[in-house]
């Protein structure tokens, strides 16, 4: 669930690079963008969301409320995706190249962290003595 200040700001940038709208959960309040068959992003207005906690709203600009990541089927959707987000207004941020596992970063206009990797199967199922054979200097 990500809160913000602008709902018709957030839901034109989610949508912008290939995420939809759902208009069945939509309204002046939230929105539903869906990502895949089975990720789903609730948007919420900061007055919306503060029916759902008693603490502060955090100012993800200011501070890490949290991080939303993502994984991809191969590791050139994770451009695809980043590169989509960053010409919508995101602020990239701080990429990782492991060899056996890639992610780029950028914070959405609100602020809140997202992280999109890719991960090799090899890698993803444990076998760490196949990992350091196929990826030798990056998996010391």
């Amino acid at each position: 669930m990500n809160y913000l200040r602008d709902l018709d700001k957030s839901k034109a940038f989610y949508t912008s690079f290939g995420w939809t709208g759902n208009p069945l959960f939509t309204d002046e309040n939230a929105a539903a963008i869906t990502v895949s068959d089975t990720i789903h992003i609730m948007l919420l207005t900061h007055e919306h969301y503060a029916q759902f906690t008693d603490k502060p709203i955090a100012d993800a600009h200011a501070t890490s409320a949290g991080m939303n990541a993502i994984s991809t089927e191969n590791p050139d959707e994770i451009d695809a995706i980043v590169d989509k987000a960053v010409a919508a207004g995101a602020v990239e941020g701080t990429p990782q190249e492991l060899g056996f596992m890639r992610s780029r970063a950028f914070s959405d206009p609100d602020g809140h962290h997202w992280e999109v990797m890719w991960m090799d199967p090899i890698a993803a199922g444990g076998d760490w003595e196949a990992v350091q054979k196929k990826y030798p200097q990056e998996a010391r």
